[in-house]
C-alpha cells in the first residue's frame, strides 16, 4: 500500500506576519535557569492552555529537561517519563485550569509514517484545548500547526544553553512578551 503525499497542514493556526516576529535570546547557566523559565511560561496559565510549543535542539541539548520543569511548574505529579517510545504521554494539570487541564506531551523522534497521525488521533488532540509540546517536531513539520513559539535549546557545555525563542503566532507573541 502507498500513501499519498500530504501537501498543507491537518489543522490550521493563523501565523504572525513575519514583520511581527522579533525572536529573543537567554543565556542558561544551568538546570536552575531552565526550572526559572519553565515557571515564566506556566505563569500564563491562559494563553498556555491553547498553546502549541515546539522544542528544538540536538540529542542533550534538554528539551526533556525543560518540559519536566513546565510539566512541574503547571502542577503535574507523579512521574513524568519521556514519549520517545510512545509517541505522546498525556499529563493532567491543575496549574492550566480553568481553561484547560490536559497537557500533551509529543516526541516526534521515531515518528516516521504520516498515517500514525491519523490512526493516532493526533488531528483530534491537536483540534482539543490544551497544551501540546513537542520535541522532534521537524519529524511531522507537515502534519502540525504552526507552533505559538518555537523554543531552540542549544548546548554550550555540560551545564550552558543557549535559548533562542520564535513566536510564530498573535499569541505566542503574547507569550513571549510575557517572559
Amino acid at each position: 500500500m502507498t500513501v499519498a503525499p500530504h501537501t498543507g497542514q491537518i489543522v490550521e493556526s493563523p501565523a504572525v506576519p513575519a514583520a511581527g516576529q522579533s525572536p529573543r535570546t537567554w543565556l542558561w547557566h544551568s538546570e536552575d535557569d531552565t526550572a526559572a523559565f519553565a515557571q515564566a511560561l506556566s505563569a500564563q496559565p491562559q494563553l498556555l492552555a491553547q498553546a502549541f510549543l515546539t522544542l528544538h535542539g540536538d540529542l542533550g541539548a534538554g528539551k526533556t529537561t525543560l518540559v519536566r520543569h513546565l510539566l512541574r511548574a503547571l502542577g503535574v505529579q507523579g512521574r513524568i517519563k519521556s514519549p520517545t517510545y510512545a509517541v505522546v504521554e498525556p499529563h493532567e494539570a491543575p496549574g492550566l485550569a480553568p481553561h484547560a487541564t490536559t497537557v500533551w506531551h509529543f516526541d516526534f523522534y521515531r515518528f516516521d509514517d504520516p498515517r500514525e497521525w491519523e490512526d493516532a488521533g493526533f488531528r483530534d488532540i491537536f483540534a482539543n484545548p490544551g497544551l501540546k509540546v513537542a520535541e522532534w517536531p521537524e519529524k511531522a513539520a507537515a502534519l502540525t500547526p504552526p507552533a505559538d513559539l518555537a523554543i531552540h535549546i542549544e548546548a554550550i557545555d555540560d551545564t550552558e544553553r543557549q535559548v533562542t525563542v520564535h513566536a510564530h503566532t498573535a499569541a505566542g507573541q503574547r507569550l513571549l512578551q510575557g517572559l
